[in-house]
């Protein structure tokens, strides 16, 4: 199990670094997106037991892991959103897609648990300020069923360069001109009004600490905080509960070898099913290694969570990659990480 306190609440988090993977010169190290850290860390402690190879990631948000990977004071980084083709070529990087999961609006508000329904416009209404109480027309008007309270909404949004930040920013820009025009997208943006919170574990901290309000959270920390997740209308019109069935009907369709650098935004997908706030979580790695055994045991350590990891991941609400698209990373991209001319992992050779 995942030791939870020290998941949600910490800002920078370290998994265990083996003796033996020090001996080895081999430590690998990584920081950046805490969307992904759930399952991360299960993979770290299940590859530690099998291999006595650690893992030490610091959960930092995307924005930092792009710094730190940017800067090489890591092996790797990872981000919820993906680099272009042209910045990984700037900056000497390659970018593959690690796991999939959900961004889910979550509340703190006497609504029964799942059953409140909005749809884009109104999500973004909220945190633009216009809707200010629970028992607003407009969320009425979508929930006819449901006795709404007259309590004020207090949207809690991230505070740090976050790639949960560029999924939620990314949907509501799609569907909501306004926010497009007035809020945009992107890993940090200036919120209209609203409280902010550092991290995953933090929105969801203030979620649960505050009457009335409304944050945006990976799956997994909404569920293993016991938070209300609403239901979303996606792009066919229909309202949709998150689980891993629906962020992976929103990725079936997905055009992974027609996107270059692997650059590709699941939000707001077709499909009866789809869950639209569906994103993929993506690791960054340097072309030319500075250390070739660090960077060759962080392959290791992908290549077996790519085949062994898949329990951890489902039971956790993650959706792993396909085996078609792991095979388009091994072949297309880590073989382009090299030192002295040559692949760094027998795997890529």
């Amino acid at each position: 199990m995942l030791k939870r306190t020290s998941l949600l609440f910490a800002a920078t988090l370290a998994l265990g670094v083996s003796v033996q993977a020090q001996a080895q010169s081999s430590t690998i190290t990584g920081a950046g997106a805490t969307f992904p850290y759930p399952v991360y860390s299960q993979w770290a402690d299940d590859y530690q037991d099998e291999s006595g190879v650690g893992l030490n990631y610091q959960a930092i948000g995307s924005g930092g892991g792009i710094r730190q990977i940017t800067a090489g004071t890591v092996t790797f980084g990872a981000s919820d959103a993906p680099l272009s083709a042209e910045q990984q070529e700037r900056d000497g990087l390659v970018q593959f897609p690690m796991i999939m999961g959900g961004v889910v609006p979550v509340i703190n508000a006497d609504i029964p648990a799942g059953e409140l329904k909005l749809d884009g416009e109104t999500l973004a209404a909220i945190y633009l300020g216009e809707i200010q109480r629970w028992n607003d027309e407009r969320i009425a008007a979508l929930n006819p069923e449901l006795e709404l309270p007259d309590t004020r909404i207090t949207p809690v949004y991230r505070s740090d360069g976050s790639g949960t930040n560029f999924l939620f920013t990314h949907y509501l820009s799609q569907v909501s001109e306004e926010f497009a025009n007035t809020v945009g997208e992107g890993n940090s943006v200036a919120w209209p009004s609203g409280v902010g919170a550092q991290a995953n574990g933090g929105v969801a901290a203030q979620v649960g600490n505050v009457r009335g309000a409304i944050g945006y959270v990976e799956y997994a920390y909404a569920k293993q905080n016991d938070l209300n997740a609403v239901q979303l209308e996606n792009s066919d019109g229909q309202y949709v509960a998150p689980s891993a069935e629906s962020f992976a009907a929103a990725a079936a369709n997905a055009d992974w070898s027609n996107s270059p650098g692997f650059a590709l935004v699941l939000t707001n997908q077709p499909g009866e099913q789809s869950w639209p706030i569906t994103g993929v979580s993506y690791i960054l790695m340097h072309k030319q290694a500075s250390n070739a055994a660090a960077s060759r045991s962080a392959l290791e350590f992908f290549d077996w969570a790519y085949a062994n990891g898949e329990a951890a991941a489902n039971a956790l609400d993650y959706v792993s990659m396909p085996d078609n698209v792991v095979e388009l990373v091994k072949a297309n991209v880590w073989s382009q990480i090299q030192a002295d001319g040559q692949p760094v992992w027998a795997g890529a050779e």
